[in-house]
């Protein structure tokens, strides 16, 4: 039979008490502490977390108030007020238990009890844990999104006409209903900008959820956007609400929207048309609230051409479309953005505060950043990591030499900075026929830290 994974504290005066409910209990739950002396449990709470607590109420001799259960109960309550206390009791003290329950137990057991009763009361009781931790990690959660949120949008960086525009744009239109499409290239900001859109709108106290649908494969689709309920397939083993659900009262944001099949694309329609949705496994229709904003990098409008997008689901999401230009059309952020960007990397890596000479700031405006904004962003943090110097140098960044050498661009949204660096220092090295000092001078490295790094990838 499986244990119960939990960690259960049991406090009582009565030997024989501990060891009956000690030698039961260790068959049902994994882990089983008791203690005979209450002053030892704020010593105990200190070193282990308890699932469950079971408290007796009187450990003096003769002892009938329940004064010293009330005391230890508030104790454990101050010192964890998550801990879930049952109190243990006699027959003739129920109605202290009651008064218990309402100053802070969960629970409460009348001694003796049978063994049954005890395993159920325990199962019930550490079910009620479970779901209340749940409740806080995900009150934890929406604090930290809602946080995160503030943080996003009150450090948009723009002020570039093209950006001006389109948070002009973002200001309009975030205080109604229109559904939204944002359109722009890779590394723009489009997510970005959909939780500017949230945070601004009336929903902004309720839940942004973010869907990639571009790494959601089709046989997925359904139970992961709809929801499904147990059994529905193999590995559904309880109800669960999808993404729709999930954000009911508050936006979703469907990303990477051009990716959907044309079959996958009816059956959002559906749900975008009638706001209801049908778990999988079920017929049961579940009304739906929420924003949409969604987001591609593709072109809508030829794919409907090509019979490749749905022209009604494109006229559903596109009330108002919000075009994002790229970095290169954006120049005037540039240095705002690595600025920014260097502060974080600077205090992310703790090194001395880093900045950019003029000849370098010149450099990045002119360069073309295909990745846009998170191509630069890679690139500053690859500068942080490698400079030696406390000025950056237009070699630090490792932008190729002339705009139409296209060998040395780091496309590396899709790649880490061990295997940027990498692949760049091998690039580098072959360029020059393996000449250290020409691959050094060009990669802004000493030879000794070039040879260190030629060592670390086995090149």
């Amino acid at each position: 039979m499986n244990k119960i994974d939990a960690k259960i504290l049991m406090v009582d005066d009565d030997e024989d008490i501990l060891l009956a409910g000690k030698l039961f209990l260790k068959q049902h739950i994994s882990f089983v502490h008791t203690e005979k002396k209450p002053e030892n449990i704020p010593n105990l709470l200190q070193n282990e977390n308890y699932d469950l607590i079971l408290l007796d109420m009187n450990f003096s001799p003769d002892a009938t108030s329940g004064k010293e259960g009330f005391y230890w109960m508030n104790k454990i309550i101050e010192i964890d007020p998550k801990a879930v206390v049952i109190l243990i009791t006699g027959y003739g003290d129920i109605e202290l238990a009651v008064q218990g329950i309402k100053e802070g137990a969960t629970n409460f057991l009348l001694k003796p009890w049978e063994n049954k009763k005890l395993l159920a009361t325990i199962t019930t009781t550490l079910q009620l844990r479970k779901s209340k931790v749940e409740l806080e990690d995900l009150r934890s959660r929406q604090k930290i999104l809602n946080a995160d949120q503030d943080m996003t949008y009150s450090n948009m960086i723009g002020q570039s006409p093209a950006m001006l525009k389109v948070l002009n744009t973002v200001n309009k239109v975030a205080k109604t209903e229109a559904n939204i499409l944002i359109l722009g290239e890779n590394g723009t900001g489009k997510e970005l900008i959909a939780r500017a859109i949230h945070k601004a709108s009336s929903r902004k106290n309720e839940v942004f959820i973010s869907v990639d649908l571009g790494a959601i494969s089709e046989s997925l689709f359904e139970s992961e956007l709809f929801g499904f309920k147990k059994g529905a397939f193999t590995d559904a083993k309880e109800d669960r609400a999808g993404r729709f659900e999930a954000a009911n009262k508050g936006t979703i944001f469907l990303d990477e929207i051009g990716n959907l099949s044309f079959s996958l694309q009816s059956k959002l329609l559906s749900v975008l048309q009638n706001r209801k949705v049908v778990r999988l496994g079920t017929n049961k229709e579940i009304s739906i609230d929420v924003r949409l904003v969604c987001a591609t990098n593709m072109p809508l409008y030829q794919m409907v051409k090509e019979n490749k997008f749905r022209q009604d689901l494109l006229y559903r999401i596109n009330t108002v479309e919000i075009p994002l230009p790229s970095l290169h059309e954006r120049k005037e952020d540039i240095g705002p953005l690595v600025e920014h960007f260097l502060n974080i990397y600077c205090s992310k890596y703790k090194t001395q505060r880093k900045r950019l000479n003029s000849s370098t700031l010149k450099r990045l405006e002119k360069h073309h950043w295909p990745g846009n904004i998170r191509e630069l962003q890679h690139a500053v943090e690859r500068a942080v990591i490698m400079s030696e110097s406390n000025v950056l140098e237009p070699t630090d960044f490792f932008l190729s030499q002339a705009e139409g050498d296209k060998s040395l661009e780091i496309h590396s949204s899709s790649m880490n900075i061990e295997e940027t660096e990498k692949m760049l220092i091998r690039k580098v090295i072959d360029k020059h026929g393996g000449n250290i000092s020409k691959a050094s001078k060009e990669l802004g490295l000493t030879r000794a830290s070039l040879y260190r790094r030629i060592e670390k990838y086995d090149l």
